[in-house]
């Protein structure tokens, strides 16, 4: 990895570790697309709307697998009773990390800014609380809280991280454990409203230099933290 790259990674850990985004590009020959990354517990309403207005990809929760089982969160497509699950071939990967949708018990509709940010923050309080073991029953705590299904999109990592899957979801869920967070993070694509493809990744180091954020290449994060 030469300084430069060095350098970004290390920036991108001390700017998640701070509460701010990163963006993250995975790689050209897999989904080829940028996400914009946030610690989970830093995601107030602002956060959602510059994710749905900057973004414009879908906004979901990554938790890390040991979260995610004790949640007793499946994976989607092992629980859809139906054709259109049999045969998740996927271009880009073996399997999808979607797992389902919730909202926080005290939202309304659960989709406003406020409420997905509600639902974010406590996702990541019950996991942090599940890592360091105040959580004594997890997947009682988290049926308490949450009702399924609602308007956050949760995705399960895999159980290897970066070792096994070098997705988005790993990747956020890497820089989370790198900068000391809870195993929950946000992730959301970013669209080009011009071209309504992915953002290129030229285009989206010239947003992130714009706004002050961190870019940096999966496969540098890859290096430093894989």
């Amino acid at each position: 990895m030469t300084q430069h790259h060095a350098n970004a990674t290390e920036r991108a850990i001390a700017a998640f570790r701070a509460g701010g985004p990163v963006l993250i590009h995975d790689a050209d020959d897999r989904e080829g697309e940028t996400d914009l990354i946030y610690p989970a517990e830093a995601v107030t309403s602002d956060v959602v709307a510059r994710l749905r207005n900057d973004a414009g990809g879908l906004v979901c929760v990554a938790l890390s697998a040991e979260v995610a089982d004790a949640f007793e969160l499946p994976f989607a497509q092992e629980v859809f009773d139906h054709p259109a699950a049999a045969n998740h071939d996927l271009a880009y990967d073996d399997r999808s990390s979607f797992s389902f949708t919730v909202n926080h018990r005290e939202t309304r509709t659960g989709i406003t800014d406020d409420d997905r940010s509600l639902t974010t923050r406590a996702l990541a309080a019950l996991a942090n609380e599940t890592r360091t073991g105040v959580a004594t029953d997890p997947a009682e705590e988290f049926a308490a809280a949450f009702r399924a299904p609602g308007h956050v999109h949760l995705l399960r990592a895999a159980e290897g991280l970066l070792e096994e899957r070098r997705g988005h979801t790993e990747f956020g869920l890497a820089l989370a454990e790198a900068a000391g967070l809870a195993p929950a993070v946000v992730v959301c694509e970013m669209l080009d409203d011009t071209t309504g493809r992915a953002l290129s990744p030229s285009a989206a180091r010239t947003y992130a230099e714009r706004h002050d954020l961190s870019y940096v290449e999966g496969a540098d994060l890859a290096r430093r933290l894989g």
